[in-house]
């Protein structure tokens, strides 16, 4: 006896809840088993980055052996991709750069290797190949490399994405970025938000004029609202601007307020189109209690703050954040995208650079 059903008495809320459901499904399975043959892929690649380096040294070998092994490589699997004499050339610099002790990052973290042991870096097979060769190709600093590889794999960024952070110098960025999240905020949400703030955001987007209104920068960046939250660095969510705050029946408004799904709490932003002064951090100190009073969740954490200035002066936003008990940080905003070079003198130590991209470390692990 064939069954019959009435396709009107499967429809309703049940059914979409069925529908959604079996739609996540998929696409955990989807996601699961990209990584699975990511893996293999990475893995594959790194036995044959290393086949290649090591006969050259045996052999004495030049390099004409890559372009020869490509050609009979692409002949033995004419259906299989990858062996284009270009890749080839980026699975060799992919196991030199990886595989050479002597200019490997120092032992952090995943990447801590055993004194006669070469293995391939557990994270690189976590990100997609096209990630690792522009990681490979656009970085040269070890940190560097290690920083992008871990945020790549932390924020989900497409190649794009990557290329894009990478030429907005977001390392470099965020490495120097002035903030007292360390004193401020609990042991286990200090890694994650010094990664969320930089110390310049390239506005170059909003195409602004050096004259400029903060209403007219505030109306540009709601415009370009997208590229904004790509240009913050990934996890911020869009919440309101000219946000309401109410206090002995005074109004007050923050810019911008945003939300950091990672650190699960309320990020402001002040906008400053001139040099920061430091009664910018107690406004903004301000904001963050009656936030924290009014707005903030009970599941969520403690509100943070990011004063964004057209300039700034090093030492003056040092002191101004020296005993604030609120979370605040300190950047500037510019329509370039270079780092000025004046700003070298302020980037960390060789140790204190190594914490930090141990910091990026740390916030994935904790966020699995």
């Amino acid at each position: 006896m064939k069954e019959t059903t009435n396709t009107n008495s499967v429809k309703g809320a049940a059914y979409d809840q069925l529908v959604a459901d079996a739609k996540a499904r998929v696409q955990t399975g989807q996601l699961a088993a990209w990584r699975a043959v990511n893996k293999e892929l990475i893995g594959l690649y790194w036995d044959l980055g290393k086949l290649i380096v090591e006969r050259q040294q045996q052999q004495g070998w030049g390099n004409s052996v890559v372009e020869m092994l490509a050609k009979d490589l692409q002949q033995a699997f004419p259906r299989m991709g990858g062996f284009s004499k270009t890749n080839l050339w980026r699975i060799r610099a992919f196991y030199q750069t990886y595989g050479q002790k002597q200019i490997l990052p120092p032992p952090v973290g995943e990447f801590q290797l055993e004194p006669k042991s070469i293995e391939m870096p557990p994270a690189v097979a976590e990100i997609g190949w096209s990630h690792n060769y522009v990681i490979i190709e656009k970085c040269k600093d070890p940190n560097e490399r290690l920083f992008y590889i871990h945020q790549t794999r932390r924020c989900g960024w497409t190649k794009n994405v990557l290329i894009h952070q990478i030429e907005n110098q977001t390392f470099e960025k965020t490495v120097i970025s002035q903030q007292n999240f360390e004193e401020t905020l609990p042991e286990s949400l200090k890694s994650q938000a010094i990664l969320a703030v930089k110390d310049d955001y390239a506005f170059g987007f909003l195409e602004l004029g050096d004259q400029h209104s903060e209403y007219q920068l505030e109306q540009a960046i709601l415009q370009n609202i997208r590229q904004f939250l790509v240009e913050m660095g990934g996890d911020f969510c869009f919440i309101a601007n000219q946000y309401p705050l109410e206090l002995s029946g005074k109004d007050y408004r923050v810019d911008l307020l945003l939300y950091h799904r990672g650190l699960q709490a309320l990020v402001a932003i002040d906008l400053k189109i001139n040099e920061f002064e430091p009664e910018h951090t107690g406004k903004m100190s301000f904001y963050l209690s009656l936030l924290d009073d009014r707005t903030k969740k009970p599941h969520e954490n403690p509100s943070i703050g990011i004063i964004i200035c057209k300039s700034k002066d090093f030492t003056t936003v040092e002191f101004a954040l020296k005993d604030l008990n609120k979370p605040i940080g300190v950047a500037t905003y510019s329509i370039t995208t270079t780092l000025p070079k004046e700003l070298s003198a302020f980037f960390p130590s060789s140790d204190e650079l190594v914490r930090r991209v141990e910091a990026v470390i740390d916030a994935v692990s904790k966020k699995k």
